[in-house]
């Protein structure tokens, strides 16, 4: 009898193994690779026998090898091992190879080859293999119990049109706990994205610890309130606050550089600096008292840049994130700084005097001295070997070409940066301000700062404005979306605005000229959405109208 039993038992588990649906690969991802050669042949089949191979000793690809097993696991639930090249080889193998020999033209190209009997992810850089890996993974299904998955012949080629590809997060506004923060880097990992620009302060709210000023964190972090709706005369009377220690901080960066992004911290000066004059008034003109800003806005009271104590406040301040943040740029923002405290400001007009800065026909005196102020900054973190980066308003102050511009307002300024030959991150506001409307119809969607930016606004969008010649072109680094935080103040909310319009993006920056039609995008995106239900992030779903009237959003 259990002998019996056992055969039944036997039976019963494999036809129930037969009845597994046939799970294929599809190459076809967000973004689209530049070369997809279909070859002949049986497909590779990965199942519970399959290893991941990579080189005896390389602790790097070891690493990456395991953040692979772990893609493949969280999208398919199977477990695939690690295996050294020392060891036998089991049936079928995804192995990880670095090329050698001369210098690679693109850090970041690969090459994925697939075979009946085994699989080889290649480039020149670990980068590069986390690159193939991306798109490895998504072109995988998402299923919880596969048993197996079939990934038919073919050579992918590919490599990033564009160098900088950003994402940005404003955590001043709204902070953001460090669990998000990683997770919006896994976010811009699986789009492949390379720059997290980290909007650190500004009027409202001082999030990073900088322990030559304690009083940053200890007031400047803190709101006693914030306006209701939009700068209404009504506040919520909840204190905000929170910052990111410099543990938290390089626990950050080194989980970014490990999915090789990386960070872009911006510390805005001399404007957007209130809660920072509130833990220190003696940084601005009139001595305060200064508040933490509880209105969203533009505020008159800026550094002043008349006092010895700014320049060496800022100095102090951008040692100690120089010392955190190991990356080619610091932006220092220099957008939104009235000067209506300079014109009245003693100190401010002395400056300007002692050094000879005076009104053209075309700049007022206090827009040289931004100049002569941002050239400080810009000098000093030279001398730590640092590049800056600023929004394009400081085109209007006369800076160094060195300066690299965040083109926000669009259209003439990114052409008169590049013309006067400063290198040029495009971001512009009508389309690539994620904290806008993304449907004209808002009646169902939550309050937001406004305007109206759609995934194929985002699609569509041109890098290269016309009129430049091709030296200029050059000065054309890539594309950036940004996510001010206003409005937004929990990190559902947060997923909901840049998913997917981050796809659209994703498809702009590495295939800036390459892309397929819109309508082809939006049947590739339709599968990889699923890799957003897998690891449950909120998307928005007015591409897909039935499920977006019938699911209830909320935001917590």
């Amino acid at each position: 009898m259990k002998r019996l039993f056992f055969f039944t038992f036997a039976a019963f588990i494999h036809l129930t193994m037969q009845a597994q649906p046939i799970l294929t690969a599809d190459y076809n991802v967000v973004p689209l690779p530049r070369q997809i050669a279909p070859d002949k042949g049986q497909p590779f089949v990965m199942d519970a026998h399959t290893a991941i191979v990579f080189p005896t000793s390389d602790t790097e690809l070891e690493r990456l090898a395991g953040f692979l097993s772990t893609y493949i696991n969280e999208q398919t639930s199977l477990r695939i091992p690690l295996q050294s090249r020392e060891k036998k080889s089991t049936k079928g193998t995804i192995s990880l190879m670095l090329k050698t020999g001369k210098e690679p033209t693109d850090s970041e190209a690969y090459e994925i080859s697939i075979r009946k009997d085994g699989i080889v992810l290649s480039g020149a850089t670990p980068a590069a293999l986390f690159r193939a890996m991306q798109t490895f993974r998504k072109s995988l299904p998402v299923a919880t119990e596969a048993q197996q998955i079939l990934l038919p012949p073919a050579t992918i080629a590919d490599s990033p049109a564009l160098s900088y590809r950003g994402m940005h997060l404003d955590c001043a506004r709204h902070f953001f706990p460090v669990e998000f923060v990683k997770q919006y880097l896994d976010m811009m990992a699986l789009h492949g994205m390379n720059r997290f620009h980290w909007h650190l302060t500004d009027d409202q709210g001082w999030r990073v610890e900088i322990k030559a000023y304690p009083r940053l964190t200890e007031i400047g972090s803190q709101r006693s309130s914030t306006v209701v709706g939009r700068n209404s005369d009504v506040q919520d009377g909840v204190p905000h606050g929170g910052f990111y220690t410099q543990e938290e901080l390089r626990e950050i960066v080194q989980y970014a550089a490990e999915r090789y992004i990386e960070v872009v911290p911006e510390i805005d000066m001399p404007g957007h600096m209130l809660a920072a004059m509130a833990a220190y008034p003696e940084l601005g003109c009139t001595g305060g008292p200064y508040e933490v800003g509880q209105y969203w806005g533009i505020y008159p009271d800026i550094l002043c840049a008349g006092k010895p104590q700014t320049y060496e406040f800022v100095e102090g301040v951008l040692d100690e994130i120089c010392d955190i943040f190991p990356c080619e740029y610091i932006h220092i923002g220099g957008d939104e700084a009235p000067k209506q405290r300079w014109k009245e400001c003693p100190r401010c007009q002395q400056k300007m005097a002692d050094e000879a800065l005076y009104a053209t026909k075309d700049t007022p005196a206090e827009e040289l001295l931004q100049g002569y102020f941002t050239t400080f900054v810009q000098q000093y973190l030279a001398g730590k070997g640092r590049k800056i980066i600023g929004w394009d308003e400081l085109l209007g102050c006369d800076v160094d070409q060195s300066a690299t511009i965040m083109s926000w307002r669009g259209g003439n300024n990114t052409l008169n940066a590049a013309r006067l030959g400063h290198d040029v991150i495009v971001v512009p506001n009508k389309n690539l301000y994620f904290d806008f409307y993304q449907t004209a119809e808002t009646w169902n969607e939550p309050l937001l700062i406004g305007g109206c930016s759609t995934v194929e606004d985002v699609y569509n969008l041109q890098l290269i404005p016309e009129g430049l010649t091709a030296a200029e072109r050059q000065h054309i680094l890539g594309f950036q979306a940004n996510l001010w935080t206003e409005y937004i103040g929990s990190p559902s909310l947060a997923e909901y605005q840049v998913l997917p319009r981050m796809a659209a993006l994703a498809e702009l920056q590495w295939n800036n000229g390459r892309q397929t039609s819109y309508e082809a995008f939006l049947r590739r995106l339709d599968t990889f959405r699923r890799i957003y239900e897998c690891y449950g992030w909120n998307y928005a779903r007015h591409l897909w109208p039935e499920e977006y009237r019938r699911t209830a959003k909320t935001f917590g």
